[in-house]
């Protein structure tokens, strides 16, 4: 039998038992931060920095992604709310200005690339999410907004609670890649997190600990949509 139709045959019997009422496992995995010389940072200090892992199936199995959906991430306060937002591929994001002047939302890296010009208090703008990928989202008038958008195609995510644990159910068993985002890392260092898995047949699995070493992130220093510094000195007119 080949690779492909074994592996189509473990993810049917997946599907058997939970059609026959035999849960899929739950995969958990604990996240834990580690600063210089692999010194460990206690978790409270870091959890302000949200960690996301998810799984994307391997070895030619299929799990169909989850329906697009409608979402809101809010300017207000010269913040984006919710900081952080996790969704299917294809989804809408609604971008309204609740503050009293002009906002200018654009993400300009690896996930959906887009410019949303200036629009003013009580407009709202939207940007469909075509794309799988981490899209940061910033402002280009303010440079203390950001936020994350996470596109996934895999139903297989979960974000670390207060204590760093990481829960997914529902997973069945077969081969996996693990990916990993936090807010307290760069990419060159979550890409190094990426790894192949495998969930075994039974009730649950645990993935261990996701070590994950603090560096400067994209959201702390960036660049206007030019790819020029911000004008800190000069007050904005909007």
């Amino acid at each position: 039998m080949s690779r492909i139709a074994l592996a189509s045959l473990v993810c049917l019997l997946g599907v058997a038992r939970i059609a026959s009422g035999q849960a899929a496992p739950t995969v958990t995995a604990r996240v834990e931060f580690l600063g210089e010389a692999g010194k460990k940072h206690s978790y409270a200090d870091e959890r302000r920095n949200p960690t996301v892992l998810w799984l994307t199936p391997a070895d030619g199995q299929n799990a169909p992604p989850p329906a697009p959906r409608s979402f809101t991430m809010v300017q207000r306060d010269k913040m984006f709310t919710p900081h952080i937002l996790v969704m299917p591929v294809g989804s809408t994001v609604a971008f309204p200005n609740k503050d009293p002047f002009f906002h200018n939302v654009f993400s300009f890296f690896n996930g959906r690339r887009f410019d949303l010009g200036l629009y003013q208090s009580g407009q709202s703008r939207t940007v469909v999410f075509n794309r799988v990928g981490v899209s940061y989202i910033f402002c280009n008038i303010h440079p203390e907004m950001g936020a994350v958008i996470l596109t996934l195609d895999t139903p297989y995510y979960a974000s670390a609670d207060e204590r760093g644990e990481i829960r997914i159910s529902g997973v069945p068993p077969g081969g996996y890649t693990l990916h990993v985002w936090s807010e307290a890392t760069s990419p060159d260092a979550m890409q190094q997190l990426t790894r192949r898995v495998t969930i075994p047949e039974g009730a649950g699995a645990d993935l261990g600990v996701v070590s994950i070493h603090v560096a400067p992130n994209i959201l702390a220093a960036h660049k206007n949509k030019f790819g020029d510094a911000y004008d800190t000195h000069t007050p904005p007119a909007y």
